[in-house]
């Protein structure tokens, strides 16, 4: 070490690491920071860069620190180092109006505690717990409260802790990293709640500094800003023990499940525009589920995004609620009411893709960390989006620890895993030269099928009862099947295949319906391959695709009719169930996620109709163990009669158990049929359970005056029958009494 000039009357000496401190390229801040014994003598050196004077407490007296350079380092020698922590003070002259004095323990007086079977296990890809290990944590290290900050940047020269309580000055407090591995460490003491936050990094190559929020913080300031803020304390105490334990033995196999999909901005809002918290939610959500019998709720990506048109599926915080409906303690309110009430909850969770904006997850070291380098494998060509690199295991731990994070920390039911089919096949959505076979020279994204894999295993060993749900539209086997026999390991797959023949069936005039009778007939084909879920989802209602209603072929009358046949269809065809919120009354226009749904339409007698056809269809196939029971199984099914095409109508059984069953009767055209033979499998009286045409939905009132005697007679070989009317544009639903 030689001597400089002097400057200021300061003896300036040359040392490579406080060359690099000042430069902001302080690799191992504590090799050069903090306590140790030099030459036989304590020494504590500090940085702080808009001190006039620093102060350290030696046995309960302040002794002044020697200004070892004019930047900000200061020292202080003596004989022997004092107890750990050592306290400062600091008078700070840059403090506006006027310069200030504060005490504050130096955070490189505190060592890294991370432990290395920890940072071995999140380098293997098997921390799954990784949000309890990195991101921010409020903490105690001998005695003293502060947040331990920790981050995963390994191609980083340095990384630093930057937000208001430092200047936002990357120099203050750099971290430390953990050996190889990539993960950086800091405790900094006395950092109050709610701190906001971000890294400053300086990648080892290029040089380049980038600003970046924590990619695992449990919270975030309001978009358009993105800082992460540090921990408060939750104050949610959780009552739903009742329900946990009884979700851990629930038979979801032959259970009924049908969700409410709602995209929480969008539900309702303030007459100014403004959202309904959680906790508003929780208020008004809540009593309508109740009344129209759903058993779930599925929130559309609530994880914080920055862009409300993205519906939340450009997540940048997988560890994070978003902040525009209140705070983690509200979402928990939420969940904790919907459990007290009988309402589970799951969460549309997006871990196939993530957005490219420059403050998160994209290049975050300045490298492509999370995604690939290779555009052919790394970038969705269709959303604008990088792919997550699979394959490499801290992607993988960070993937498995937001699902986890979920389940645990909110009590969440279940996750509709988004655009699986993208994740499946490296060929998705791009045409021959843009994109990369597997190692076997095949089309499967190997490394993503085995991380699903990993995530169903997880899931199913640590949270009995709780769901996944794949959103998957492609002919992949056994995505519903156990991952020790081959399969994917979910709990249950979205039926696309159902969605769109049914769809595109009611789209017809029904003077051509008859044609195309093979598209309501076909899915019994695969209909137990998989363990279905019938969705009617929030992506059939939008980008011009129009609502549920707006698809109905015919005048009004025709259209609330078709769709009220369409749902009396869905809720009695095997499969759990799912419909997007605002089809539930039939709303004319398709959904805008930019203001409320329309609900002064339900001033309408039409509306309110199918509101009240699809509630009782709700509640009749929560309490009818047939309609729900055998969803999964043949045993629960029997067609009736599938081949009258010319009349379009199609007729068939519901099964349960215990051999008890409905018949369920559609007819898809307008004209009502008079004297309609139906074989039955039992003589007796048939109740009329239900009819599409009622009144009461705003239908025709053609019936059958609530009961049927059988006729003795055979037919479709089945032993009796009965003769029916069959309304028209609607379906009825009769049970032996």
């Amino acid at each position: 070490m030689q001597s400089d000039p002097t400057h200021h009357g300061i003896t300036v000496k040359v040392n490579p690491s406080l060359e690099a401190l000042l430069a902001a390229r302080l690799h191992d801040p504590f090799s050069y920071l903090g306590a140790r014994m030099e030459h036989g003598h304590g020494l504590i050196r500090v940085f702080y860069p808009y001190a006039i004077n620093v102060w350290i407490n030696i046995e309960d007296s302040f002794e002044v620190m020697k200004r070892a350079h004019p930047a900000g380092v200061f020292e202080w020698r003596g004989v022997a180092l004092p107890p750990m922590p050592y306290l400062l003070r600091v008078e700070d002259g840059n403090a506006w109006p006027e310069a200030c004095l504060y005490e504050t323990y130096d955070a490189y007086a505190f060592q890294p505690q991370i432990s290395d079977y920890d940072v071995y296990l999140f380098n293997e890809g098997r921390l799954r717990q990784a949000y309890r290990t990195l991101g921010s944590h409020i903490a105690e290290r001998g005695g003293i409260a502060g947040v331990l900050f920790s981050v995963w940047a390994p191609n980083a020269e340095r990384v630093s802790v930057v937000g208001g309580f430092n200047r936002w000055d990357g120099r203050v407090h750099p971290m430390a990293v953990h050996g190889f591995s990539g993960v950086w460490e800091l405790f900094i003491p006395g950092l109050p709640p709610d701190s906001l936050y971000k890294y400053e990094i300086r990648n080892r190559d290029s040089g380049a500094i980038l600003l970046k929020t924590d990619p695992y913080a449990r919270r975030y300031e309001l978009r358009p800003n993105n800082a992460a803020r540090t921990p408060v304390v939750g104050e949610t105490a959780w009552d739903d023990a009742e329900w946990m334990i009884n979700r851990a033995t629930w038979d979801w196999l032959h259970a009924p499940l049908n969700i409410y999909e709602i995209h929480a901005g969008s539900w309702k809002r303030h007459p100014d525009g403004r959202f309904y918290s959680y906790r508003e939610l929780a208020r008004h959500l809540i009593p309508y589920v109740r009344e129209m019998g759903y058993t779930h709720i599925e929130l559309m990506p609530i994880s914080e995004h920055p862009l409300d048109e993205s519906w939340g599926y450009q997540t940048t915080g997988y560890f994070a609620p978003t902040s525009r409906f209140g705070s983690p303690d509200d979402l928990k309110y939420f969940i904790n009411a919907c459990h007290l009430e009988g309402i589970g909850v799951m969460l549309d969770w997006v871990p196939a893709h993530f957005p490219q904006d420059a403050f998160a997850l994209s290049r975050f070291d300045g490298s492509a960390l999370y995604e690939h380098e290779d555009p052919r494998i790394g970038l969705h060509q269709d959303w604008g989006t990088h792919i997550f690199n699979f394959g490499r295991n801290e992607v993988k731990s960070f993937l498995l620890s937001s699902a986890h994070f979920w389940l645990a920390e909110f009590h969440l039911d279940g996750l509709r895993v988004d655009a699986v089919a993208s994740m499946l096949y490296l060929d998705y959505s791009r045409k021959p030269g843009e994109w990369l076979p597997n190692k076997y020279g095949g089309r499967e994204n190997l490394e993503a099928i085995n991380f699903l894999r990993e995530l169903n295993i997880m899931v199913h060993e640590e949270f009995p009862g709780a769901l996944t749900l794949a959103e998957e539209s492609t002919s992949w086997p056994a995505v519903s099947r156990p991952a020790y026999t081959g399969g994917l390991g979910f709990s249950m797959k979205w039926n696309m295949g159902w969605m769109n023949d049914t769809l595109s069936y009611m789209r017809n005039n029904p003077v051509y319906r008859r044609f195309h009778q093979d598209q309501l007939t076909f899915g019994q084909l695969y209909a137990y391959t998989e363990n279905f879920v019938l969705p009617l989802s929030h992506d059939e209602v939008v980008h011009g695709k129009g609502s549920l209603l707006g698809k109905m072929p015919g005048d009004a009358w025709q259209q609330f009719a078709n769709v009220r046949l369409l749902f009396t269809y869905q809720m009695t065809y095997p499969g759990k169930k799912l419909n997007f919120m605002g089809s539930d009354f039939a709303q004319g226009r398709e959904w805008n996620s930019g203001w409320e749904l329309d609900w002064g339409q339900l001033r309408d007698e039409q509306h309110r109709g199918v509101k009240a056809a699809l509630r009782d269809l709700n509640h009749l196939y929560g309490n009818i163990a047939a309609l729900h029971q055998l969803d999964f199984l043949p045993d629960g099914f029997a067609w009736v009669d599938c081949h009258d095409a010319d009349n379009s109508v199609i007729s068939y059984l519901r099964r349960a158990c215990n051999g008890s069953f409905v018949l369920i009767v559609l007819n898809f055209t307008p004209v009502p049929r008079t004297r309609y033979r139906i074989g039955v499998p039992a003589k007796g009286m048939y109740h009329e359970l239900f009819n599409s045409d009622s009144i009461h939905y705003g239908g025709s009132n053609l019936g059958n005056m609530g009961r049927i005697d059988t006729t003795g007679e055979p037919w479709m070989g089945r032993p009796d029958s009965i003769v029916i009317s069959l309304p028209p544009l609607a379906g009825i639903i009769l049970s032996l009494e």
